[in-house]
């Protein structure tokens, strides 16, 4: 058998997965490409022997490779590079580095993951709401969520405006965003442009933030961009997150909401989503509810849609008085 220098990537692979075994190697095939199937299975079966040293060194390898993708994940390049060199050596780790950087397409300011909130605010707080705004695309929610909840007032909804309608960021704009910020990761970033922010981007971030921010942002976009607004609040607490609240709430809920929407809604529900609901009504009407959308026969999607944003918007409303608490992160205190 050749050293592991003369092996091809696909041998490589096939060595790795005849050492993990048929239960793991199988649980990795789920994740592959029929073609990449074909040629590993092809592979396999063509490789008659391998040395204890072969296979020794094909795992190290892998091992290695998984590391160094973990590091950057939570660093960046350098983050991973100084770890590396640490457990490996200086050879090594730039060896295994160099492996993974043709083709490995790293996120532009993976530096920042490594900051805190009080931190990273400092770092763009005095930004153009337009840089803040591409900055946080490309973080956690979490991050992101902490960060916008520390602006200025006035920053808040400009920058959350600004991520929602974010679309596609040119390579050069990102690295000249980068230089500004005296971080050097533009032969890191993607060339072709990267998509970006969005009204999904805005409503994680917003979904996570406190109650207090995202109300006033909210009540921003709706003078300055009520279409913008709208979009935003249909997405923000959908039908099925009717799960994250306790059983208090959802009998609160119930309390407000028509018995034929109820059935309507429930239709195109889960069965999670049902039994939530079911469980928090007498069985006397759970009985009539279940009866009701038996005799209904098919209902439109539509309608099922209307009548379950029906239910979303009364818990909005309810939590906009205070009689129900949505489960948020970035530690909400509940007062009873």
């Amino acid at each position: 058998m050749a050293k592991t220098e003369e092996l091809s990537g696909l041998e490589k692979a096939a060595i790795l997965l005849i050492a993990l075994g048929p239960e793991k190697s199988s649980t990795i095939f789920k994740h592959l490409k029929e073609d990449e199937i074909e040629e590993l299975t092809l592979e396999i079966a063509n490789t008659r022997s391998i040395s204890p040293a072969i296979k020794e060194k094909v795992i190290d390898e892998f091992y290695e490779i998984c590391l160094a993708q973990q590091y950057i994940a939570e660093g960046g390049i350098g983050y991973a590079k100084e770890l590396l060199e640490k457990a490996l050596g200086t050879e090594k780790a730039v060896d295994v580095i160099s492996k993974l950087t043709a083709s490995l397409q790293v996120r532009p300011f993976e530096f920042v993951k490594r900051a805190d909130a009080s931190q990273l605010l400092n770092f763009i707080q005095d930004e153009h709401p337009q840089t803040i705004a591409l900055i946080l695309s490309y973080l956690s929610a979490s991050q992101a969520s902490a960060v916008i909840g520390s602006l200025a007032p006035d920053k808040q909804a400009d920058v959350a405006k600004r991520i929602a309608q974010m679309d596609r960021t040119s390579p050069d704009v990102i690295k000249e965003v980068e230089r500004v910020l005296e971080r050097k990761l533009a032969s890191l970033v993607n060339q072709d442009y990267t998509i970006v922010g969005g009204v999904d981007a805005i409503v994680e971030i917003l979904n996570t933030v406190d109650r207090g921010t995202e109300k006033h942002i909210m009540e921003t976009l709706e003078i300055d961009e009520p279409e913008l607004a709208d979009e935003i609040r249909k997405k923000m607490f959908v039908f099925e997150d009717i799960l994250s609240l306790d059983d208090r709430a959802i009998q609160r809920v119930l309390r407000d909401v028509d018995n034929n929407d109820l059935a309507i809604a429930l239709k195109g529900a889960n069965e999670e989503v049902q039994n939530a609901i079911f469980n928090n009504l007498s069985k006397r009407l759970s009985a009539m509810i279940k009866e009701d959308m038996e005799f209904m026969g098919p209902v439109r999607m539509k309608d099922v849609e209307e009548a379950q944003q029906k239910i979303v918007n009364i818990i909005r409303k309810l939590e906009d008085s205070a009689e129900i608490v949505i489960s948020r992160g970035g530690g909400d205190e509940i007062v009873v």
